[in-house]
């Protein structure tokens, strides 16, 4: 087993309480614009953990081990950027941490470039 697959699955778990904590403990203290982004927070937080462990089970099987390793390294810096900055708008309403969120949403999506590049065969 990779670092990637424990890093993917502390991932997953983390969404899971976030998830909850957030059903059951803020759903009446945030609006209903407060928690809509941090559910958008946990939903990508669990797409990407998910991809995460994805990238760890197919690692050894790709071309490029070196792609997929920063494939999984992006994502899981989206996750801390992109559902990390949601997380701390919903809870503090200081809108300067939506500027955050972007530099994220990049770092997935160059994530899933790597991936796509890890999988093309050897020339």
């Amino acid at each position: 087993m990779n670092k990637y697959t424990k890093i993917g699955a502390f991932a997953a778990m983390l969404s899971v309480v976030f998830g909850a904590f957030g059903a059951h403990m803020l759903e009446d203290s945030l609006t209903a614009d407060a928690l809509d982004v941090y559910e958008t927070a946990v939903q990508y937080h669990m797409f990407h953990s998910i991809g995460i462990l994805l990238i760890a089970l197919l690692m050894d099987r790709l071309p490029s081990q070196k792609l997929a390793v920063w494939a999984a390294r992006l994502l899981l810096i989206g996750i801390v950027l992109f559902s990390g900055s949601l997380y701390a708008l919903a809870l503090s309403d200081v809108k300067l941490l939506g500027a955050i969120t972007p530099i994220g949403g990049v770092a997935f999506i160059a994530g899933w470039i790597c991936m796509a590049l890890a999988a093309r065969p050897a020339k």
